[in-house]
Parts: structure tokens; sequence; C-alpha cells
């Protein structure tokens, strides 16, 4: 399933010369020149950017998330929250005030798991990244609005005002197959394009309208991975079993207690694979179990399931497993194995590059995250036939 593909990045410059294209994304914050003479000159699209998928694009203004206004699990705008789906389109939003592009937040319209529905929510129309990407669930073949958006964000949308940000003139251009119109109705009634992008400017228009080019995660494998409890799943066995001398020995980790006896009252599963240069390595079994204790995550066989059995819900992530395995875990260090470290998240068919901290990747119910070590890159992503250990 492996093979060499690019994994570079370019990276996003401050001016950005672009013309022609559509389909969503880029790297950092830009500020773009503005239009000195936008009321007699139209913007032009510019010359797409490639950018790789997940990438960040633009300055933070907004906290990730929804507001305390907007989803937080109950229907808006006629959007239920529901478990994810596994079809996906997605769209791509920038604001820009007075020249400088904003950074839309992730995880908007994406609700936290909970005892009772442990695998959390999310809204058809959600974010998982600060690319300014919108994840569209496509299984009813809906068509979305704008309005709807900021309705789950739980942001005003108006001619005066986007975001809390208000300023004049407010005009909004849409980029679809790479045919760019300016946007004259309701902002809330604009309806967002699969593969396409709606740039919306406060303030000093721009002279061009920036647009994107995405290197999307591999596909899918086919084939499903069966994981069987006690079984193995890699090609290539590499470290002991258990933790490592600097891993957890009894005492709490990063707040992670080590029971004797377990309790289960949250009791979820997610997956790590590790491919080192095109070797998919076992994972231990035994991880954050002692000879007196279980931790709060644990593993107990090579099949790569991570074991989440705790009293309560809490936040779990990737850099507390390994402190309990003690092992690194870095952007050119995993375990041990160094390179380039590329990582990838499916979330039950939505599927995308991961550019942040490997730490903070949330461990969540039937979560599969991908480590791929050197090279060659992944060209597929493996997809699992889950057990339910108990």
């Amino acid at each position: 399933m492996l093979h060499k593909i690019s994994s570079g990045l370019l990276a996003i410059g401050a001016a950005l010369a672009l013309a022609g294209c559509g389909g969503g994304g880029g790297g950092g914050s830009s500020t773009v020149g503005a239009n000195s003479n936008a009321a007699s000159a139209a913007p032009v699209l510019a010359t797409a950017t490639p950018v790789a998928d997940g990438a960040p694009l633009g300055a933070e203004n907004w906290q990730a998330g929804s507001t305390a206004t907007g989803g937080q699990g109950q229907a808006v705008g006629g959007l239920n929250c529901a478990a994810a789906g596994n079809t996906y389109s997605y769209t791509h939003v920038s604001i820009y005030q007075n020249g400088t592009l904003l950074a839309l937040p992730a995880n908007i319209g994406t609700m936290a798991p909970t005892v009772a529905a442990p695998r959390g929510c999310v809204y058809p129309l959600n974010t998982v990244d600060e690319s300014g990407k919108i994840r569209m669930d496509t299984t009813s073949n809906a068509s979305y609005t704008l309005g709807q958006f900021f309705a789950i964000w739980g942001q005003p949308l108006s001619p005066t005002n986007v975001a809390g940000l208000q300023g004049t003139p407010i005009t909004a251009y849409v980029n679809s197959g790479g045919t760019l119109s300016k946007y004259t109705g309701d902002l809330a009634s604009l309806v967002l394009p699969p593969h396409g992008e709606v740039t919306i400017m406060i303030g000093a228009p721009l002279a061009q309208i920036p647009t994107y080019t995405w290197s999307d995660p591999p596909p899918f494998d086919p084939n499903p991975v069966t994981l069987v409890y006690l079984g193995s799943v890699g090609t290539t066995s590499y470290w002991p079993d258990g933790n490592a001398p600097a891993g957890g020995s009894g005492a709490d980790v990063d707040g992670l207690a080590c029971s004797p006896n377990m309790v289960t009252n949250y009791h979820v599963h997610a997956h790590l694979a590790i491919i080192y240069n095109g070797q998919w390595l076992t994972l231990p079994e035994h991880i954050g179990m002692t000879s007196s204790c279980y931790y709060e995550m644990h593993t107990h066989d090579h099949t790569g399931i991570i074991h989440i059995e705790a009293p309560d819900v809490k936040p779990y992530t990737l850099g507390q497993f390994f402190d309990i395995w003690g092992e690194p875990l870095t952007s050119t260090n995993v375990a041990g194995l160094s390179g380039n470290v590329v990582a990838y998240i499916n979330d039950n068919g939505e599927a995308r590059r991961y550019m942040g901290d490997l730490r903070t990747i949330a461990l969540t119910s039937h979560r599969d995250i991908t480590l791929q070590i050197g090279t060659p890159a992944v060209s597929t992503l493996a997809t699992y036939s889950w057990y339910e250990p108990q």
C-alpha cells in the first residue's frame, strides 16, 4: 500500500500572486494588496497556489469551535448534530479584513464526546483545522448556505457585520470551477459551492482574489484490515512489549491514573499505525500496564488499538499515550525513529492531513491515526474492520 509521493509544502507568501482554478485552502497568515480603485476596478482571480490539505491559512482572530450561541448539540438552521457520516465534500471560505486574511477556526460544529455519546457529534457543516475548508456531509445530497454555517459557528452575518467584524464595504465573491462572480444577494442565502471558494472582504477590497489547489490525503485502501482481539497488525516488530523505562510505572502520568481495577464509565478505542520507511511497525502490547495497575490508556495486544477506559470523560491525546509508553513524539522523532513525520487522521471516512503538534491529536472513538516517518510515502490509508473489546 506504499509508494512515493511528494511531501514538500510550498510556503504561502505575504503577497499572493494568483490566477485561475478553484478548490479551497492554503498555509500561513497573509496580507493581499487592497484595491485602491475599488469603486471602479473589479478584482480578478489570481493564479492558484498549491497547498497541502490541513495547512493553516491566515492570522488567528477567533477562538476554536462554535461559540456559546452557536451549535452546542441542538438543531441549528435545520441541521442536526449527529455521528459523523462517511461521505464528504468541502467548500472553502476566506475572510479578509482590509486585505489581511483571517484564519477560520478549527472545530466549528464539532461537539466533544460524553459518557452518553462517546463519539460526540458533528454538524453536516464543520471545520477540523484552520485551512478555511468547511467539510460538508453529502450523504443526503443536500445543499448548504453560508448562513447555516455561521449559525452553527454562532457568529453574526449581515451586510455590516461578519463574525463580529464591522466595516464597509462588505463584498463577497464566489469562485466555482474557475469562474469568479460577485455575490450581491443576502450573504446568509449564499449557497456554498462544493469544491469552490467563497471570499468575503470587509473594508478595503482585494485587487486579486486568491485561489488554491489542494494536495489531498492518499485515498483509502478498499480492502479493510480486520482487527482481531489479541491479534497483530503490521509487518515488522520493532519495540519490546510494555512501557519503556521512561514510561509509566504506577504514578500518575500527565494527570492519568494507574488503577488496580479499571472503572469503565467511559470506554472507547482509537487506532494508531506507525509506518517507517515503508514498513508498518507492530505497536507493542501492554503499553500502559504494570504488574499492579492499568493506566486509563493502554494496549492489550499488537493490533494498534489504544483502549481508553476511565471513570469519566476528559481530553485524551496522543502525547499522553506516548508519555505513558515512555517514548518521544515530535515532528522528527516517533518512539526513537527519526525522520520527517507526516500524520493523517481518519474519522469514519473523513480523512485529512494533520499539520499541528502531534502531541495534541485527540484520541476519540474509532479515530484512525497514521504516522508516516521517512520514505516512501503511503499511497493509501488503511481502513479497519473493528472489533469491540470489552
